[in-house]
């Protein structure tokens, strides 16, 4: 509670935490547990925050493009 102004703040934060951590965003904590105490333990250590919660939205992966694929795209292209 010291790191955000309320609970209600809490909750919509750790909630969307826990949605990039399923999205595929990294994960700054070396602990293993369920996603949502993995949440709270980063609000907790200062390392998610309100203001720097949409910097930390997973990206787009180019290389879990399958290569068949992009070789039949390259194919039918030409």
């Amino acid at each position: 509670m010291d790191r955000v102004n309320n609970r209600f703040t809490l909750v919509h934060l750790a909630a969307h935490r826990v949605r990039q951590i399923r999205g595929g965003s990294p994960i700054m904590s070396d602990r293993d547990n369920k996603d949502v105490v993995l949440a709270l333990r980063e609000i907790a250590a200062g390392l998610v925050t309100p203001q720097n919660i949409h910097d930390l939205e997973p990206r787009p992966q180019d290389e879990l493009r399958l290569p068949e694929v992009e070789e039949r795209i390259d194919e039918d292209v030409e």
